[in-house]
């Protein structure tokens, strides 16, 4: 059984996976008394599940005779972000009952590729389907996790290519280890067989740590799925209507540092992974972020309560920077959480377009091979450390920089693929923004919908413009652009060159 699962195509794993999750919601229906879902996600599964094996038996063959290669893997990968939201969304097409396809097409690629945009009212939705999108984004999140560290980093893309010492992006690195001597499909399970358990025991244990905090156990078990994905689906309207207030804040907050650094989760526990991860580049610039940024809206605050004459009022103080703190976290693992005290900490600044900073810091997004989305940090940091260089060298233009090998390498090499990253994120925005624009769309309606896509950060189209975007609203044309962002945004505008022409970045 190992081996027939073993030579099975990409594709066809997923189909097994995803008929396996259809079960999650079924028990819980079950359970529940929600019968009719239930019945729905179980004979869906049961299909899924029949209709892969078919397709496995008819492709043993195939598969045994081909070259397994990580081009294949990529091409396969995209063709899952684009067919298997048509699988999953089978059920909840069946259960929601008075929708079109189309939304519930739009709602499953934001779920698997961790976007997390609300298509639909979560009052509409019975906790059968809440609990279900939640499990696709999870699973979506595993993918993301696997992928980066089996197929990106051996091709130098996802952000490896950074800090890699192989000159070619897209190629396979120098066979100088047996993980990356390995053949695409034994990387996959041997990541898998590593990153799943830990994955599913970090959730649990947020899970845990919010119901002992007094939520509801099925909301726990949603919102921490949505913090390890950083899909930032909820089961409410908003943090407003949980029943942990801040100290559940404060536990998701902490989660969300494995949004931050792939060492997180990669350096093992204990106090000399604790040290790498405190002297991570990526750990340091997401602090200086959610550090300068917050204090900067709070400075606003205070010289607000100053002229008010409300100074007395410390705990209303601390509220807000704690609002500001864990919404521009969130935002910056592109997970898109509001805090209950963001609109306290809005009104206190002053600012109309306070929205525009989690713009921003939705960009730069996450760490490099984590369920974050966006530019990526390593990249803003090899930029960064690019251009600090550059002025140092204008004032002493004979002077010779230190670091070690690595650091020269993020300054030169590193930052010259940055550069074309973020060359290509800004002129997929342009494109989007074009093609969203020509369905007539506003232009900040458009600009905010393609940097959410892109960025994978669904909510912050309807948080951070001065217009809220209701996606159920926009024009079938409108949702399909969206979808295809969101499948470029997760996948990155790189790994679609390495699909499209393997030899582009050879030449």
């Amino acid at each position: 059984m190992g081996g027939y699962f073993r030579n099975l195509p990409f594709f066809v794993v997923l189909l097994f996976a995803a008929a396996g999750a259809m079960l999650v919601p079924s028990v819980y229906g079950l359970a529940v008394r929600d019968h009719d879902a239930a019945r729905v996600f179980f004979y869906t599964g049961i299909l899924v599940a029949i209709l892969a094996t078919l397709l496995g038996f008819a492709t043993q063959g195939w598969a045994r005779g081909r070259v397994d290669s990580d081009q294949k893997y990529l091409v396969s990968l995209l063709a899952s972000y684009v067919w298997l939201p048509v699988i999953l969304g089978v059920p909840m097409f069946e259960v929601i009952g008075n929708t079109r396809a189309v939304n519930v097409y739009l709602d499953m690629v934001s779920a698997l590729t961790t976007t997390g945009a609300p298509v639909f009212e979560p009052l509409r939705l019975v906790d059968t389907l809440h609990l279900w999108r939640a499990t696709v984004g999870w699973l979506g999140g595993l993918l993301t996790w696997v992928t980066a560290m089996a197929i990106l980093a051996p091709l130098n893309l996802g952000g490896f290519e950074v800090t890699s010492e192989a000159n070619a992006i897209g190629q396979r690195m120098p066979q100088s280890g047996q993980m990356r001597a390995a053949a695409p499909a034994e990387r996959l399970w041997r990541q898998a067989g590593v990153l799943a358990p830990i994955y599913l025991g970090l959730t649990v244990v947020l899970a845990l740590g919010l119901a002992l905090a007094g939520e509801r156990p099925l909301h726990a078990v949603i919102h921490a799925m949505s913090t390890l994905s950083t899909s930032g689906i909820l089961a409410t309207g908003g943090f407003k209507d949980t029943e942990t207030g801040v100290p559940g804040e404060m536990l998701i907050a902490l989660f969300l540092v494995f949004a931050l650094t792939r060492r997180s989760f990669t350096s093992g526990f204990g106090m000399a992974a604790l040290d790498r991860v405190a002297h991570d580049r990526e750990v340091r610039l997401a602090l200086f972020a959610v550090v300068v940024l917050p204090t900067f809206l709070f400075m606003r605050h205070w010289l607000g309560a100053y002229e008010v004459d409300e100074l007395a009022n410390a705990g209303g103080a601390l509220t807000a920077l704690w609002g500001s703190v864990f919404t521009v976290l969130s935002f910056l693992t592109t997970t898109g959480f509001v805090s209950d005290h963001w609109g306290g900490a809005q009104s206190w600044s002053g600012l109309e377009t306070s929205g525009l900073i989690l713009v921003g810091v939705a960009i730069m997004g996450g760490g490099v091979a984590t369920t974050a989305g966006g530019l990526k940090l390593l990249r803003v940091y090899a930029l960064y450390k690019h251009g600090a260089r550059e002025i140092e060298r204008l004032v002493h233009p004979h002077s010779v920089a230190g670091a070690g090998r690595l650091g020269r390498r993020i300054r030169r090499e590193g930052a010259f693929v940055a550069w074309i990253f973020f060359m290509l994120f800004l002129s997929s925005i342009a494109v989007v923004v074009l093609a969203l624009t020509a369905t007539g769309l506003p232009f900040e309606q458009a600009l905010m919908l393609a940097i959410a896509a892109l960025a994978t950060c669904g909510p912050l189209a309807s948080v951070a413009g001065t217009d809220p975007v209701i996606y159920l609203a926009l024009g079938d044309a409108t949702k399909m652009i969206l979808c295809a962002a969101m499948i470029v945004g997760r996948m990155e505008s790189l790994v679609f060159l390495a699909v499209l022409s393997p030899g582009f970045w050879r030449n």
